[in-house]
């Protein structure tokens, strides 16, 4: 089975110690993973950086974002604190929101729940 870089999902020539394209290390903790690829190579699994960033501005205090990525406990409990408060508290998940989403967006985040590489 092919193998692809957990940080950027470029495929991994067998044997090699660094990733080709962002050159990071392989070895001893399994940098890399065993995704499936289409017929081009491209990896196939992921989520968008573009997509959870725009989730994040658009409906942060929903928390849309953050079960985009799998982060499925901060998304309830923004999700919880906006409807449960009749929406008095969803300017404060709002703010909370378009913050993750900047920094998604900025590449300050990186990976999903799951340690995925997010694909630009």
């Amino acid at each position: 089975m092919e193998k692809f870089c957990s940080n950027c999902g470029e495929k991994i020539v067998d044997g090699s110690k660094f990733c080709g394209k962002c050159g990071k290390a392989i070895g001893a903790k399994n940098n890399y993973s065993e995704r499936p690829s289409n017929n081009s190579g491209n990896v196939t699994t992921g989520k968008y950086r573009i997509a959870a960033g725009l989730f994040g501005l658009l409906l942060g205090s929903l928390g849309i974002h953050n079960f985009y990525l799998g982060y499925n406990g901060k998304g309830t409990a923004q999700l919880l604190l906006t409807i449960l408060s009749c929406g008095i508290f969803a300017p404060v998940t709002g703010i909370w929101g378009m913050i993750e989403g900047i920094l998604i967006l900025t590449h300050s985040v990186n990976e999903d729940a799951n340690g995925n590489a997010l694909l630009d």
